[in-house]
């Protein structure tokens, strides 16, 4: 069941579905671009000027796949993100498999026996966490994306995951561990966040040293058992690893913005509550009812990666973005609200994700419905207003899935409700199928509209048809990394950055962006220029494509 679960919400939103966002479609063009060839694996450019700067390593991952099927590249480039997907979901169900194994997180022992066996108690926590974390309504897209922050994202988990084993008293492969540890915080450090992989691995370092259980020689100091190596080891290539980065220049400080009047904080706070649902409820209950042992590792080591997370969303300009990099903590502390659940909060979540998820499948199901057939005709006229110019297809391959995901979920209602021995991932059930059902169907029914609303193909396809001259030179002049990007993954268009008034260009076509329209005349002789069409972007005027023509004087 797991692993259908962890299918099922992989590969919609991989599959099918064109670059989105300004994230993935940068991501994607400088992956693209490093495979082909055409700039360097360490200094990435585009059109000869440097993008921003987000790390590395996932750049080179896309790239290098790209490179093994380059005709296939957007499929290819995807693959990778699939497997640090997966790294995220395993690793935090190792996370908590650790955790749940620690002596004070262990059921009560009966006076007579009949407790639960360490092992299996364990791994039903770790199923619990990993459907916790599927539930998590902000890690559907992010998640998703072929951007620094999915990679960023498995990294924690893995930091996270070898914590949690450091924390043990007896590792049974202390090797692996501190492999995993490592391989997480360089990925991090190369993923562009060198100052979260030295916070996180002082912070879980320090807290899996406290955590541990203390020897009765010790009397003062970090309680480290007898058997340390491990985390001796994790320390020292930890220092080793931030010290090579120090020294290579990579602690580049990053821009905060900070809450700094309360309608910022009210949107934080308002993106918290759904971004993070239903983790944080559980994980609130998760502290109340283990506020005697909050020293110890089980509420210790998820703790500190969420409070530092938290602090860190705090000061992002993107919260959301690094919001993502708490949920794997979130999962792993709400796992452990779950053997202290009482029934009638348990029913209380399972009503509320009832009713939610089916109420979503209803709506996703009534606009695929309205697109195809026109009926009803108010919610097919909502669709018409809010993406112009779409044409829905329809697709076996897209239907079949959808109809298989509901049919699950309503199999799932039905065994949810009936009589059977209750388990402690129960409650986790209905939220984990919800989501990964609602998103299965959005990334199935609703994939080609989603693609004309978020992807920048049709913007691309429409400038590549509003370019009339045969030769398909285009002269570019202020457009966004992202736009020139989708443009050379859309079209065929040969495209020339103009840098200045003395630019040699024998292009007939120029294309510029709304921000750098009032200072073109700066850099370009416009009375060379007829303007010709503006090509608009869906939902987003700021990104809308101005389309100059060379006039035929100047050309000669």
């Amino acid at each position: 069941m797991l692993w259908g679960f962890i299918l099922a919400y992989i590969l919609p939103g991989f599959l099918g579905r064109e670059p989105w966002k300004d994230h993935d479609a940068v991501a994607f063009g400088v992956m693209h671009d490093m495979a082909m060839g055409l700039t360097s694996w360490w200094n990435p450019l585009l059109l000869g000027l440097p993008i921003e700067h987000t790390g590395w390593l996932h750049h080179w991952l896309g790239a290098a796949f790209i490179g093994l099927w380059p005709e296939q590249a957007q499929m290819m480039a995807k693959i990778p993100f699939m497997g640090l997907l997966l790294v995220t979901l395993v690793g935090t169900w190792w996370s908590v498999y650790h955790l749940a194994r620690l002596p004070a997180a262990q059921p009560v022992s009966f006076a007579f026996g009949g407790e639960a066996d360490p092992h299996d108690y364990a791994k039903t926590l770790a199923d619990a966490g990993l459907l916790a974390l599927l539930a998590c309504l902000g890690l559907a897209q992010l998640a998703h994306e072929t951007s620094a922050d999915a990679a960023r994202l498995a990294m924690v988990a893995m930091m996270l995951m070898a914590a949690s084993a450091l924390t043990r008293p007896n590792i049974n492969a202390p090797i692996r561990t501190t492999i995993f540890w490592i391989l997480g915080l360089t990925g991090l450090v190369l993923s562009g966040a060198p100052w979260m992989a030295l916070v996180l691995s002082v912070a879980l370092l320090g807290a899996a040293a406290w955590a541990r259980p203390q020897t009765p020689s010790s009397s003062w100091g970090p309680r480290v058992n007898q058997d340390a190596r491990p985390w001796q080891w994790a320390v020292a290539a930890s220092v080793l690893v931030l010290a090579l980065a120090w020294s290579f220049g990579l602690f580049r400080w990053p821009a905060l913005s900070f809450l700094n009047s309360p309608e910022d904080g009210v949107a934080f706070t308002r993106l918290l509550v759904w971004f993070s649902w239903p983790a944080w409820p559980l994980v609130l209950w998760s502290l109340w009812q283990w506020r005697q042992q909050w020293q110890s590792g089980h509420v210790l080591q998820p703790l500190i990666v969420i409070v530092v997370m938290l602090i860190a969303a705090a000061m992002a300009e993107q919260r959301d973005r690094a919001l993502l990099l708490a949920l794997p903590a979130l999962a792993t502390l709400a796992a452990f609200a779950l053997p202290t659940l009482r029934r009638s909060l348990s029913a209380l979540v399972d009503w509320f994700t009832l009713l939610f998820f089916s109420a979503c499948a209803l709506v996703i199901w009534v606009v695929w419905l309205a697109m195809q057939t026109g009926w009803p005709a108010k919610t097919a006229n909502n669709v018409d207003r809010l993406a112009p110019g779409f044409e829905t297809p329809f697709s076996w391959i897209l239907l079949i899935p959808a109809v298989l995901a509901t049919a699950a979920w309503l199999a799932l209602l039905a065994w949810r409700v009936g009589r059977h021995t209750p388990v402690l991932w129960k409650s986790m059930v209905l939220p984990a199928a919800g989501a990964t059902m609602s998103w299965l169907l959005l990334m199935t029914l609703w994939l080609p509209l989603i693609n004309h609303g978020m992807s920048q193909g049709p913007q691309s396809r429409a400038v590549y048809a509003a370019v009339t001259a045969p030769e398909r030179c285009v002269l570019i002049d202020g457009l966004p990394n992202a736009q020139t990007h989708a443009l050379r993954t859309h079209t065929t268009l040969a495209l020339q950055r103009n840098l200045g008034k003395l630019t040699p260009s024998g292009c007939a076509t120029l294309l510029t962006s709304p921000q750098g329209h009032s200072t073109l005349h700066q850099r370009m002789d416009l009375s060379q220029w007829s303007y010709l069409t503006t090509v608009k972007r869906l939902g987003r005027t700021r990104d809308d494509i101005l389309v100059y023509s060379r006039n035929p004087e100047a050309s000669r």
